[in-house]
């Protein structure tokens, strides 16, 4: 498959080439930082950049568009709204009628990665057709995002939920998993909530189920949640379980909080984990955190350090 993937110097995009580059034709486009991923053809290019971002989409041959691009972190757009609408709204309506355009007016198939916080956090394990209710900036643009993609692009815009993701990352592109792990290393307690819920996944499983997806065709909204509905403090305990059995450095030691134990500029949801059962009914099958955890903590060079494919 010949993919074009937006953001590939981001944490998930990151994730993706590392794993799918030796089975695909991955272009990875970036505009700050330089993507140098084996096998991957990387390009700078603005999304805002219209013309050169119409060029390339007319000038080379696609199976298909990942637009993992975004401005993720909740804070910042809540700081910045007039960035996080250029860059989460605007770039991606560009993308979908370019995308709706392409191959002569035949389409290129777009899948769009969206977010767990669409939801408000009043309820619990979301399908794909529940009301979107966004408590957060970020949540409101990826919202309009999702619906300029399935309005500008009917025909070949697919929108795919993500929660919180975990894995091995790439240098200048963290997640979350790598801030816990520096606590344990400098033995700092790991204060975490157990009021905040989600779905966590392996970035692995999410990528392999994205391509999945559009081998399969899928169109509309699909939800690519992990199989669990865990707190922050559940997944630090099946975090410390995992170390201890490694003997990877130092006793985490874990303190439970709540959220309103820190106070930030964006707000919260309480619950925003997610069933994703048109995803699976298509063979989606990601790992539970215990599963996949030691195979994402292994050196990256050992043999074991590959998580297993579960998509």
């Amino acid at each position: 498959m010949r993919i074009l993937l937006t953001g590939a110097s981001g944490f998930f995009g990151g994730v993706f080439c590392r794993e799918l580059a030796h089975e695909h034709e991955i272009t990875g486009l970036w505009r700050s930082r330089p993507v140098r991923q084996p096998g991957v053809r990387a390009r700078q290019l603005d999304l805002a950049d219209g013309r050169a971002l119409a060029a390339l989409l007319k000038g080379e041959r696609f199976d298909a568009v990942v637009h993992a691009a975004a401005l993720s972190s909740p804070n910042q757009c809540q700081q910045e709204p007039a960035r996080s609408r250029r860059v989460n709204v605007e770039a991606t309506t560009l993308l979908s009628e370019l995308c709706a355009e392409a191959n002569h007016g035949r389409g290129l198939p777009l899948a769009f990665t969206s977010t767990d916080l669409v939801f408000d956090g009043a309820g619990s394990l979301y399908a794909e057709d529940a009301p979107t209710s966004p408590v957060s900036l970020y949540g409101e643009h990826k919202v309009l995002a999702e619906q300029a993609v399935l309005s500008r692009h009917p025909e070949g815009g697919l929108v795919c939920r993500l929660p919180l993701l975990y894995g091995r990352s790439e240098p200048g592109a963290a997640c979350f998993l790598d801030g816990f792990l520096a606590c344990a290393r400098r033995g700092e307690p790991l204060r975490l909530f157990k009021d905040e819920f989600r779905s966590p996944a392996n970035a692995v499983d999410v990528a392999r189920g994205l391509v999945l997806l559009l081998e399969r065709k899928a169109r509309g909204i699909m939800h690519l949640g992990g199989p669990e509905r865990l707190s922050r403090l559940d997944f630090g305990q099946r975090l410390k379980t995992a170390l201890d059995a490694q003997g990877l450095g130092p006793c985490l030691r874990i303190e439970p909080a709540r959220q309103a134990d820190a106070p930030m500029a964006a707000p919260r949801p309480r619950d925003v984990s997610l069933a994703s059962s048109r995803a699976r009914a298509l063979g989606f099958a990601p790992a539970t955190v215990a599963q996949a955890l030691p195979g994402v903590l292994q050196p990256e060079n050992s043999p074991a350090g590959q998580a297993p494919a579960q998509s």
